[in-house]
């Protein structure tokens, strides 16, 4: 089997693996961003800044609340299974703009179907399902960025 080159040479696949590894080791070591040069290729990657927005300033003489304002999340059944995002790249829930997703919430999926594309470097990476059972939640819009290992859907698994 032959293996597809990139415009200057080097193993696409290789790249892949590349741009994989720097993203387990940009989530482990905590960093911002990594860059690599390697060959004739260099790859940067980074992680999104946290856009927190300004608390609003407490008009002069009113009294300032002190107390911590409670923080709400998302609540996720126990019994569910993450799919991750094993690359940093592009989420696409469809395999072109025009077509329909490839899965919904509430809908049925079996271990192994495709649920989503994420495009990296160009490629485009079909995403199965870990298990069978029901999509409960999807957790990335569609066409935003992704990191390694960030969750982007849960499955209840089938009984």
């Amino acid at each position: 089997m032959a293996r597809r080159r990139g415009p200057q040479g080097t193993n696409e696949q290789a790249v892949v693996a590349l741009v994989r590894r720097l993203g387990a080791a940009l989530h482990e070591l905590g960093l911002g961003e990594i860059e690599v040069a390697w060959g004739d290729v260099r790859v940067r990657v980074e992680r999104p800044a946290p856009q927190a927005p300004a608390p609003p300033m407490p008009a002069p003489g009113a009294p300032v609340d002190t107390a911590p304002a409670p923080v709400v999340a998302d609540v996720v059944p126990s019994s569910g299974v993450t799919v991750e995002a094993p690359m940093v790249g592009t989420f696409y829930r469809a395999p072109s703009p025009n077509a329909e997703p490839y899965v919904r919430e509430g809908d049925v999926v079996k271990e192994g179907q495709i649920v989503c594309i994420i495009e990296a470097m160009k490629l485009m990476n079909e995403i199965e399902a870990k298990v069978g059972g029901r999509i409960a939640k999807i957790l990335v819009e569609n066409g935003h960025a992704v990191e390694y290992g960030q969750p982007l859907f849960l499955i209840e698994p089938a009984g």
